[in-house]
Order: structure tokens, then sequence, then C-alpha cells
């Protein structure tokens, strides 16, 4: 049994503020279940809430946001009756709330109002104290059961709601649709209205179709008409510990318009909205729960007389005026208390009553009649749709669809997947005559939508039906041949294929017994299992490397060199270690165990001389390139649990070749790259191994292949990139670059014919001299290689080729357009295409009279300007210039160290070197080396010659949009510095390159052949060199060496004496002493 409580609230907190919030509590997944005593009724007495209940309504009232100043429990029923004579004809008692079953919550309230009656728009509950008009009742009832389970309904004026902005389509009354609501403070207010019995929202279409939000800050942002619509439902939008946003479930009951949109406050803060959404007390609720258990402790351990409980009851009871005065003080709208609590948009809306209509309007059953027959035959083309008419025939109250055409004119648009614009412009239409023919057009497009779709649909059948057909006939065809016995099983048919060919190949055990499990495992697997493929794809493989089978090679020297001088020309010393190799393979039988390394300059005939070994030696040939290659699998192939596995490029060489001896060509090997893949030049190694390579296991075969009988030659343009553990493994055979006699040749003996040839001017008389040849590569073909050369040539002759078509002109037949003429009549005549044979274009005949002469004067007609102007900057260097040779990718290359003095020379100048030219770091040091050695050589030889000491030097290298470095430039560099100290030019005829020492030894260099064939192509006579480097000048051949006197140096004395060597000692200690002199004596002059 339960007793009842009078609490006395603060006078400050409305009365329908704490009805609300007491059963918010109650209500709450939280409260009591069940609950001792649900009914209670609060009055307003002498500034002060009395609030009447059980000791749940207690604990409610505790836990709400009201603060409780006064608590006293009546312990006896008698003086709960006399303290309420006054206040209610109905008799109370105590009682439990199992004797009624019925006793739960009350109902949301009507029109607006809330649970208690205390209600904001006419409430009109008779549950309280009070009506929803804020007056006084006379007939008060402290029990609330007997209207428990009066059914709520939709208030008709609703003139404030919350606006909810939709985005995608528009809601239409009367059809749910489901909403997420993102936005803290929406879904906060949300919760709020539905614990508070108001779950009314509107909902109004975005006009940007990009924008999704929660709240609105400008009435443009939507369209005005909307729906009025009641939230049946929510729950978490997400799943998970924290609740990012709801869904709510809306059913739309009315069309509404806004009005107005009432301004968000700034006072709201995100703490407080969430300090709302999580149901948290206030700091001061929380005080005030604790004043209520001190009072209610101090009240219960000394109780008062009945007497005085009963006074107090009637001074709390008896003003009724003063409680319906403060009513009136209660928030206007329902929704009033989410302007001051929530950051949400709230409109002033009205109601968009449509205007009243004739049901018996023919023109609107004509176009009911229409829309219904149209829903017949979208619901033939699409099941979905007949579900759903369905479900609104059964909603439907009337039961003639004619009886209400605006539900079947906002179903049709609810149902229809149209556009935005068009559902809202159905939305607004209000007479049912326009929004019934809207509605018609909308539905119009969808059933021409299901029509397209069900044509999409019965397409798609077809084919997949005829091809279960041919599937089903194909397999029964299979079965009767297979009884019939003309043929066999597939699969057997497989398995023998596979040991057909295993039987006439030389496998090692090893790779035997790998076989003969396989085949077993492909014998029991079924075909449509995916093992079968992968086992399949496996035999496949290991049955077609050659396993023993090799090529007849040929080691015939004679037969080696008329193959070499064939295919190119020049590459003596190339041609030579191809034939000491070939010697050495044909006094062993076998050339196994040889891995070679091309290396050259670009265009010189690196591959090319790899198909000509290939050709001498009688071997087939296979060439890739790994250059930018960044995965291994790709040299030892992909594991076989990939899907689309495959063996490496070696494994691939050897399929296609089918001999275990071939030549491999790895082109571009000093390019490899590396990434997340692997390093593939970690690979190369145990391939390019011959220790290695007789076991070679790719990933894919996964058995040891031998590779040692494969030849591989690597082509390369720079060693410094190719790994140091992979440079070893080689044996690398340098290619210079070809000198102009060279290239030349090579122009006049292979380049021109077959240029010629492939012009089409095989039988013309078109000569190409040899002036313009030369003019050719002095002019625009500098390069060490023959690649430009060649597509010069070929412009050239390509040139040519037009100027003989244009002066003998074409023939007047036009046998094509004749054949096109043909071809339209034939396809006016028949309904097919047909092709038809085109006569076959012959050669155009040129006359032998035709002649064109391709000579060094007109060949920039052919070709355009020269590209190079003359090799030499200077044909007579000044003081302080010296010419200089240099090594680059593609070949040798003259390069000029210019000197100059930066300001005039005098008593008080100070030294200074400025160095340009874009020098790399080894260059820079070069240049201090040089300018350190000069001023040493200049004070312990010349100390009188004071230039170093009072000069500003400026030293360039020209070109200066070219990066320069290496450790070559040292000793032209000191040579152009003393030929500015010496005022004395350097002979243009002499170049020179080697690296300098501080103390001035010169140093060995690389490249000299490259640098040789510069200087040549300079036209010098004289080449400098370290006299370490004399073995390669006398390797060199004599048509290089040609016209040019070699002198090696040992130190840079020896270099002066050439230089320099006529200078007497007096001229260079006064070369500077007149400008030096004029200068103290002008100072001399001055001072006196």
């Amino acid at each position: 049994m339960s007793h009842s409580f009078l609490i006395h609230v603060s006078k400050t907190i409305p009365r329908s503020k704490v009805n609300q919030a007491i059963w918010s509590q109650l209500q709450s997944p939280a409260a009591p279940k069940p609950l001792n005593l649900r009914s209670f009724s609060t009055s307003r007495s002498q500034g002060n809430v009395s609030i009447w209940g059980g000791e749940s309504v207690i604990r409610a009232a505790r836990k709400s946001q009201s603060l409780c100043i006064g608590l006293e429990p009546i312990r006896n029923a008698a003086v709960l009756r006399r303290a309420a004579s006054s206040y209610s004809t109905v008799e109370m008692k105590d009682r439990d709330p199992k004797d009624n079953p019925s006793d739960q919550a009350p109902p949301p309230a009507n029109n607006g109002g809330n649970a208690t009656g205390g209600g904001h728009e006419g409430g009109n509950n008779n549950n309280s104290s009070g009506n929803g008009d804020g007056k006084s009742n006379k007939n008060h009832s402290w029990d609330v059961v007997d209207n428990q389970l009066q059914k709520p309904t939709v208030p008709e004026v609703y003139p404030q709601v919350l606006a909810l902005p939709i985005a995608g389509r528009p809601l239409f009354p009367g059809f749910y649709k489901a909403v997420v609501i993102k936005e803290p403070t929406v879904t906060a207010a949300i919760k709020e209205l539905m614990k508070r019995g108001q779950p009314y929202v509107g909902a109004f279409l975005l006009k940007d179709e990009g924008l999704d939000v929660d709240t609105i800050t400008n009435i443009d942002q939507v369209h005005k008409v909307g729906v009025f619509a009641q939230i049946t439902s929510v729950f978490p939008a997400t799943s998970g510990k924290e609740e990012t946003g709801l869904t709510a479930v809306l059913y739309p009951h009315r069309r509404i318009k806004i009005n107005e949109l009432l301004p968000i406050k700034e006072k709201h803060s995100m703490a407080a909205v969430e300090e709302v959404a999580s149901n948290k007390p206030t700091a001061a609720a929380e005080e005030g729960e604790k004043a209520v258990e001190k009072v209610s402790k101090k009240i219960e351990s000394e109780f008062e007389p009945e007497k005085a409980v009963v006074q107090k009851a009637d001074e709390f009871l008896s003003d009724e005026a003063a409680a319906a005065e403060a009513n009136k003080n209660d928030s206007q709208y329902a929704t009033s208390f989410l302007a001051d609590d929530y950051a949400v948009s709230l409109v002033n809306v009205e109601n968009f009553v449509e205007p009243e209509f004739s049901k018996k309007s023919p023109y609107i059953r004509a176009v009911t009649s229409e829309i219904v027959s149209v829903f017949k035959e979208i619901a033939s083309l699409n099941p979905l749709f007949r579900d759903q008419i369905a479900s609104f025939s059964m909603s439907q109250s009337a039961g003639n669809v004619f009886d209400e055409p605006s539900k079947l004119a906002d179903f049709a648009a609810a149902v229809s997947a149209g556009e935005a614009l068009e559902l809202q412009e159905v939305l607004e239409t209000l007479p049912v005559e326009e929004r019934l023919q809207k509605s018609l057009v909308v539905l119009k497009k969808e059933l021409m939508n299901a029509q397209l779709q069900n044509k999409i649909s019965k397409d798609v059948e077809s084919k997949i039906a005829k091809r279960q057909r041919e599937y089903y006939l194909m397999e029964q065809l299979k079965g009767i041949k297979k009884e019939l016995g003309l043929e066999s099983d597939g699969k057997d048919k497989l398995v023998e294929g596979f040991k057909e060919k295993a039987t006439k190949l030389a496998m090692p055990a090893t790779v035997k017994k790998v076989f003969d499990e396989e085949i077993n495992k492909l014998a029991h697997l079924e075909p449509a299992a995916s093992e079968f493929n992968v086992t399949r794809n496996y035999l496949d493989w290991i049955t077609q490397i050659p396993w023993g089978q090799r090529s007849r090679e040929n080691y015939n020297i004679v037969h080696a060199t008329s193959v070499l001088d064939e295919d190119h020309y020049g590459l003596k010393d190339v041609k030579d270690r191809i034939l000491e190799f070939i010697a050495v393979g044909k006094l062993r039988g076998t050339v196994e165990g040889k891995i070679l390394c091309l290396s050259g300059p670009p265009g010189v005939g690196k591959t090319s001389i790899g198909k000509s070994i290939a050709r001498a030696l009688d071997r087939e040939f296979f060439r890739f390139s790994v250059g930018g290659l960044t995965d291994v699998a790709e040299i030892k192939g992909h594991r076989r649990t990939y899907v689309g596995a495959m063996p490496g490029k070696v494994i691939q060489a050897l399929k296609k070749v089918q001999t275990e001896n071939p030549l491999i060509l790895i082109d571009e090997i000093d390019k490899l790259g590396r990434g997340h893949q692997g390093d593939p030049s970690s690979a190369l190694l145990e391939l390019l191994d011959p220790e290695q390579n007789s076991s070679f296991l790719d990933h894919y075969m996964d058995v040891p292949v031998d590779l040692s009988k494969v030849l591989f030659v690597c082509t390369a343009n720079v060693l410094d990139t190719i790994p140091g553990p992979l440079l070893d493994r080689m044996e690398v055979i340098q290619l210079s670059g070809y000198i102009a006699e060279e290239k030349a040749a090579i122009a006049e003996k292979y380049l021109a014919p077959t240029a010629k040839t492939a012009a089409g001017l095989e039988n013309v008389n078109v000569n190409l001299t040899p002036e313009a040849i030369d003019a050719l590569i002095k002019n625009y073909c500098r390069e060490s290689g023959v690649r430009n050369l060649k597509k010069h040539i070929d412009k050239v002759f390509r040139k040519a080729a037009f100027k003989v078509v244009q002066e003998i002109g074409e023939d007047e037949k036009k046998p094509v357009e004749e054949n096109k003429a043909e071809e339209k009549k034939q396809d006016e005549a028949n309904a097919e295409v047909k092709s038809e044979e085109k006569e076959d274009r012959k050669p155009l005949v040129v006359s032998k009279d035709v002649s064109i002469d391709i000579t060094n004067e007109n060949l920039k007609d052919y070709v355009g300007p020269q590209v190079y102007q003359a090799e030499r900057l200077y044909e007579k260097t000044p003081p302080g210039v010296v010419m200089g040779l240099a090594w680059t990718s593609m070949g040798g290359t003259s390069l000029y160290i210019e000197s100059v003095l930066e300001s005039s020379l005098g008593p008080k100048s100070t030294p200074h070197l400025s160095k340009t030219g874009q020098l790399g770091d080894v260059m820079k040091e070069s240049t201090s080396i040089a300018y350190t050695y000069a001023k040493s050589l200049m004070a312990t030889h010349f100390p009188k010659n004071k230039f170093f000491d009072k000069a500003k030097v400026h030293l360039h290298c020209p070109a200066g949009a070219v990066p320069k470095d290496g450790p070559s430039a040292g000793v032209t560099m000191t040579t152009a510095l003393m030929s500015l100290a010496l005022n004395r030019p350097v002979s243009s005829n002499i170049a020179m390159t080697g690296e300098l020492t501080v103390t001035g030894k010169v140093l060995k260099i690389g490249g000299l052949k490259e640098k040789t064939i510069a200087a040549k192509r300079s036209k010098v006579d004289t080449i400098l060199f370290p006299k370490d480097n004399q073995a390669d000048w006398d390797e060199l051949p004599d048509y290089i060496k040609e016209g040019l006197t070699g002198v090696p140096c040992d130190t840079y004395k020896d270099v002066y004496d050439v230089v320099f060597g006529d200078i007497k000692k007096e001229e260079v200690e006064n070369v500077w002493s007149d400008v030096l002199t004029e200068e103290e004596e002008k100072k001399e002059t001055t001072t006196a």
C-alpha cells in the first residue's frame, strides 16, 4: 500500500512545467515498474504549486528539474479525504495498483494539451485540476484511470511547429516516410516532443537538392508548402556506443503552408543541447533533490498532528482563482518551449485546405479512371507497385477510389519516382482537378519507365534462355557421342595429351616426379573445380619447356666474321672480342658459362650486335627489356596461389624458342628499378651466375630449370647504375661511339639504301651525295650513335619522294572512287551491305628522266636549318680560353673553359674568383684546386707577377643550361687561368683533358677514346692527356689517331712546356708591371 504526499514547489515554476516534468520521469525507461500510484493532481495555492500523488509520483518529482521546497506525508486516508474535501467530490483512498490492471499512464494530450490537463492550446483532458484553456474545473478527480484508454486525436489547428527540411522528394498526406536526423539539437528537441506527448513536426522539401540539413536559417531554403506530420516512432540511426542521430518515422496528416520562420535564439550552446539530449539533471535540480530528501527525513522523524496537516492542505487548495491566473502565464503554443531550450527551426503555419469539389464531376471521374487504368498497367509490369496498390486499397476508409480522388492523386505522386519539382507541384496544387492531371503525368512517366525496364528484362532473359538451351543441347550431344564411342571424356583426352607430350621430352627425375603427381591430381579433379584449371595450366607450362632439346650451334669463325661485318661497320675491337669468344667455344664445344654486357652510348648498335651473335652461332634469339622493372615476379614468376599466375620472362623465353640453348638479350639492364614488390637486380643474381643458373627455380614452376646452356647478353648505356654484385658476374665489352668517317660509311652502305627502299625510291634516280652525308653528320647529327642520323636520312628520302610525285603528277584513273560508286549501287539494289574486292594499287612508275641530287647546298630544303654550328666556338682563342674534352653518355664532346678579368688591376685591387656554368661539386673542387695551383705556380716561379694577388677573375664553362661534372677538367682550368695571368692565348689547335692535384700531378681519366673522337671532330691536331692513359692511347685504332698528336703529361710542368714553353721568365714577370706601375705613379702624383 502506498501513501499520499503534499509537495510544495517554488512559485516561479509554472504548473504545466511541473506536470510535464513528472510525466517525463514516470514514462522514462528508468521509472520503477510497476508504479505504486500513477494518478496525481496539482493545484496552485498562495503562490505555490502542490502535487498530490503516491510514492512513485514523488520520486518522479524529485528526479524532475523542478525544485521542491517542502514535503509533507499524509499517512491517514481520512486526513487525506478531509484535506481534499473542498477540492474534490470524489472519494480518495489508498489502493494498490494490482487492484486495477488498467492503472497506466494517460495518453498524449489532445489538441496540443499536455498529459495532465495544463494544455497550451485548448486541451480537453478531464484528468486533473485544470482545463486546456487555463480555467479552473469544479469536478476535480484524483484518479485518471477511467480515461486512460481514450484514443488520441490529431489537433486540427497547430499554428506553430518544428520545421524539418526534407531532401530528395516531398511527403504526401497519408503515406509514411522515414527520415534520418543528424543534428544533435534537432534530435534532442524531437525526443523532448515525444516525451511531452506532442510528436508533431512540419516537413518541407529543400529547394537545393545537394543540401542536407536539419535546420533552416532562411525561409527561401525550402518550399513553403509542406505537410503536418506526426512522429510515430524514433530509433537510433546508427548502432554503437555513441548515438550520432536518429531515424524518425513520419506520418503526414495534411498540407500546411509556412507563414513565418522564427529566428533561432543566440543563447543556445552545444553544451546545453547535449545536456538536455542526455537527460542529465541540472545542478539546481540535484540540489533541490537533496533538499527534498533532507526535509522528508526531518518530517518523517517528527510527525506533525493530523489537524495541522489538514489545515495546511486547505490553505494550499483553497485559492483556485490564483491557479487559473497562473495558467494564463504559461506559454502561448505547445512548441514554445523549443525556442527557449533548443536551437531548432520553428515556423508559424496555417492549414492549406483544398477547395470543395464534386465527386460526380465527369472530368474528375474520367481522370480518376485513367489513373486507375495506368495503375493496372504498371502493376502488371512491376510487382512492387502491385503490393503498394493493395496496401493503399486496404488502408482507405471508402470502398471506392472514386469517392476519394484527392487521396488517389497523392498516392499516385507518392509511389512515383518522378523529379522532386514535379512532385512538389502536385503537393502545392489544391484543386483536385489540376492535382489529378499532374499526378497522371507523373504516373505516365512511371509507366514508360516500367515498360522500358520490362523490355530490358525480357531481352536479358531471352539471351540467358538461349544460352541455357544451347548449353543443354551441347551436354546432350556430348552424352550421345560418349555413348556411341565417338568421343571420350574431355578430361581423359587432356590427360592423354599431357602424357603424350611428356614422352617426347627428356625430363629430369625431379621434374618427372612432379609431373606424375600433378597428372594424377588432374585425373581425380572435377572439371568444374577451381583447382582443375590451375593444375591444367601448370601441366601445360611444364610440358612446353624444351627439356633436353638443343639447337645445333655453328662455331665457324669465317661464318661469324662475315655475319658481323655484314651487320655492322667498324667496331673492330668489339668484333674481335666476339670472335675470341666463339673460338673458345669451338675449342670447348660449348659457350656456356658466359654472360656478356655490351656497354656504350645510345645508337651504337648494342641490340643489333646481340642479334648478330645469335645469327653467327645459329642460336634462337629472344629479347626482353628490364628498363624500369620493379617487380621481381617478372623475373622469378608468380606463385601458383595467385589468380592468373605466370612464370617469369626466362621460362616464357624457353617456351617460345623451344630450345635449351638460345641467346637471351636482357636490354637496358642499367635502368632496373626497385619498388615495394622487391628488387629485380637481386633476382637477376641467380639468373646470371653460371654457378647457380644450372638449377634456376621459378616461383611458378617450382622445379629446377637448367639455364647454364643459355647465352645471356645484356646491354647498358652506363655501368655506374648497375649494382656491383651483378656487374661482377658479367664480362663487359665497351662500344665507343663512331667517328665521322665511320658514320659516313655506315650511312652510305646501310642507312641510305634502306631508307631509299622504304620510301619507294628503289627504282628512282635519287642520289644522296657524300658531301650531303658529311654535312648531315657535322651540322645535324653529332651523336656518337647513328640512330639520329638514320632518322634524318629517312626524312631526306621522304621529302624526295614527295618531290617526285609532285613533278610527275598522279594517275588520272581513280580506282578507289569507282569502287565506291559501284558499292553504292549495290547497296541501293541489295538490302545487305556486301564488301567488294578492290583493285590492287600498283606502284607508280617513274620515268628514268626524273633525277634528284641531294647535295650540301640544297640539304636544308630537306631537313631544315642546321642544328649545330661549328664544333669550335673560337677559330682563334683569346687569352684565358682553352679547349677541354669531356665525356657524356652520348659520347665525347669539346668543352671550352673561359676566364676573364672582372675589373681592371690596381694597387688596391683584391683577388677573387667567380665560378659559373652549372658546375657540379666535383668540378667546383677542380676549379678551386686549379686556382690554388695557378697562384702557387706563379708565386714559386714568377714572384714578381702579382696578377693573382690583385685580379678578380671570373671562370665560366659555356652552355650554362647543361649540367657539368666530372674529375677531368683540372688541367684545362689551370691552363685557362695561366693564359689569363700571362696574357697569352693558347693555340686553338690544342685540346687537353686530365685532373690535377694541388701539387701539380696529372691524374688518370676515363673515356679517352670518346674524347679523342671529339677532338678529331673539332679538327685539333694536338691532344694532351695523362701519362697513365698511355696504354689507352696505344690501343686506339690508327684511323682514330690519324692526324692527331698525343702528348702524355705526368705533371703540369709537361703541360706548361707544351703550351707556354716559348715564353721567357722576364716576360712573365713584367706582363702586368706597366699597369701596376702606372697606378702607383698616379697615386704618388695625387699625394704630392
